[in-house]
């Protein structure tokens, strides 16, 4: 008499899956130099201008280079890797390194002649004068009611 088994539907993805990282080199901590680095930006309107905040610590002020092009805002820049230590006695290095490239469609009016760009504590902030009477606006959202399979 055979018992009973609890239906476990991925079964036979979790296999195939196991037996793909089995064939893969064990390198837990190992991570690339090239690997990308893209500073996280938050946007908002406060009062008549619009507001850009990138996230770049470690990075120098001079590495860093902003500019508009018609109605397009590019942010470049690099965060270079110091080699204090030889890559061979890192057991850890979660941080990423290399250049970046960030751009944003700025709204239409938008005063490109008086951007200010501050940098503060690892903070690029970019502020953006905006014409009068740009507001934003709420765009309901419609739930399409969901189909019930019955049983006739």
């Amino acid at each position: 008499m055979q018992s009973l088994a609890p239906w476990r539907p991925f079964r036979e993805l979790e296999r195939v899956l196991r037996n793909w990282e089995a064939r893969l080199p064990h390198l837990p901590f190992e991570r690339s130099d090239q690997e990308e680095f893209m500073p996280p930006v938050e946007s908002f309107v406060k009062g008549n201008n619009l507001i850009i905040r990138a996230d770049v610590p470690g990075l120098d002020p001079k590495d860093v280079e902003i500019s508009v092009l018609h109605d397009v805002l590019t942010i470049t820049g690099e965060r270079k890797a110091k080699k204090e230590v030889n890559e061979k006695d890192y057991l850890l290095r979660e941080i990423s390194f290399g250049s970046f490239e960030r751009r944003m469609s700025l709204p239409q009016g938008a005063a490109a002649d008086r951007i200010t760009a501050s940098f503060k504590n690892g903070v690029i902030e970019i502020t953006i004068p905006l014409p009068e009477g740009i507001e934003s606006k709420n765009i309901p959202l419609e739930v399409e009611a969901e189909k019930k399979v019955g049983r006739d």
